[in-house]
């Protein structure tokens, strides 16, 4: 399993704020296991913090702004990206601002810092999304749409258009997070000349220049118009004849743009809260329905009844053997045939319901009903495995219930049906007593659900 990874050392970045032009300085700090990425406002008395999660994301113009309990901070998609990009699961970051700073429009800044101060394992594994099922979202207005597949890892297909000669369409893609630094981090942001007035009208892009963006000239304006633009970037004149980009440093990659709206979809799935696993296909992308997707995301992880993916050709973690040597359960009363999935909090059973279970024969011979209090018992047992499998010389301890809570019984479990167990800890274990959460499942919906303690005891 992989385990979760923070900062070795802080690392602090100085520079202009892009909408706001103020002079920031940013730090990054190591953080504990399950602390996420959390932005600590400074320059504020108090110092109020904001999780950086999609539900905080308040407004995605030009950027993705998040807030909580009346406290803002924007820009932050370039430096989530890069914490993302490399595996960094818990981050405090502080900033004397409310925003972060623009450096070059990039995330590569990011990215050697984090590699110059390296970065650390935590003692607690990743707890990571992946998706199951197609996920698409869409906006019929601008033609933006977000489809997100399953796959062996994390991946992005972009596609942009725009009414354009220089970028009319443009098609970028990353298979494997680790290329990030070389193929999407150096990516810059872009901006029409066209849309730098509106812009500068509604209050933002006070510190936009030629360092911190692509800017694209492809529509002619009044010379007039394009000084008073040029003034404002404090850039010398152009001739209002000369299309094309402005910028005296080169593309880095004759598709870009196209790569810094990956950068952007990155840094905006950081906001899920945890990795994601699968493939992202994005047609006309944009900072609105990024945060839709990651949104949906954070919906799916939020619904505890989320059914546990079951490949029944995968060799299981736990046989029937391995089982029996860490249960003294036997038949008829051993109830799971295998373990398929297994964390330090967290483990998934299987049992498969045939005919011939002998309770069948009383419950009840013209309509068989698994009965609710073995699918509790099965939970059970499944959540002595996670414990026990934990332990020195395991085969020596039983867990027995002291408390079960909370119980719900919703379908009915029959014979040919196939049985998931997921069981949770819900806290550490202490003094021999385990507190887990339990479900159970047939198809794609949950059949039961309790809260139980037990204890483990030596047997004699």
């Amino acid at each position: 399993m992989v385990k979760q990874r923070t900062l070795k050392e802080s690392f602090t970045i100085k520079g202009q704020g892009l909408h706001t032009g103020h002079k920031i300085e940013i730090t990054f700090k190591p953080a504990p296991v399950d602390f996420g990425y959390v932005i600590k406002r400074v320059d504020i008395d108090g110092e109020p913090t904001i999780d950086a999660l999609a539900e905080n994301v308040i407004n995605t113009q030009r950027g993705t702004v998040l807030g909580q309990n009346g406290v803002t901070v924007s820009t932050v998609e370039h430096a989530l990206s890069a914490l993302y990009a490399y595996g960094i699961d818990n981050c405090l970051i502080e900033v004397n601002a409310p925003e972060f700073p623009i450096i070059d429009g990039s995330a590569i800044e990011y990215a050697k810092l984090i590699e110059s101060v390296g970065i650390v394992k935590q003692d607690k594994e990743k707890d990571v999304f992946v998706v199951r099922k197609k996920m698409v979202v869409a906006d019929p207005e601008t033609g933006s749409k977000l489809i997100f597949l399953p796959d062996d890892s994390f991946c992005i297909n972009s596609s942009i258009e725009f009414d354009s000669q220089y970028i009319p369409n443009q098609y970028a893609q990353i298979d494997n997070i680790d290329d990030f630094t070389k193929e999407i981090a150096p990516a810059r942001t872009f901006v029409f000349v066209r849309e730098i007035q509106k812009l500068r009208e509604a209050g933002l892009i006070k510190g936009g220049n030629l360092d911190n963006a692509i800017v694209i000239y492809e529509r002619k304006l009044p010379q007039e118009e394009l000084n008073e633009i040029a003034d404002a970037l404090n850039v010398p004149h152009i001739d209002a004849n000369q299309l094309g980009y402005l910028n005296k440093r080169q593309l880095l990659f004759p598709n870009e743009p196209a790569r810094h709206k990956i950068l952007d979809i990155i840094g905006d799935m950081s906001l899920v809260g945890k990795p994601i696993q699968g493939r992202i296909i994005a047609t006309r992308p944009g900072h609105g329905i990024n945060n839709k997707l990651a949104r949906l995301i954070r919906k799916e992880i939020r619904n505890k009844n989320s059914v546990p993916h079951y490949d029944s050709t995968k060799e299981p973690l736990m046989d029937i053997n391995h089982i029996k040597e860490l249960l003294p359960h036997r038949y008829p009363m051993l109830m799971v045939d295998k373990i398929i999935d297994k964390t330090d909090t967290c483990i998934v059973g299987i049992k498969n319901i045939t005919n011939n279970e002998v309770f069948f024969t009383g419950h009840f011979p013209d309509e068989p009903v698994m009965p609710g209090v073995l699918q509790i018992e099965a939970m059970a047992q499944t959540g002595g495995l996670l414990v026990l499998s934990g332990l020195d010389e395991p085969e020596k301890y039983s867990t027995y219930f002291l408390m079960i809570d909370n119980v719900k019984f919703r379908n009915k479990v029959v014979p040919g049906d196939t049985v998931i167990f997921k069981v949770e800890m819900t806290s550490e274990l202490r003094r021999g007593i385990a507190t887990m959460k339990g479900m159970a499942f047939v198809g794609n919906k949950i059949v039961s659900e309790a809260d139980f303690t037990a204890q483990i005891i030596k047997n004699r």
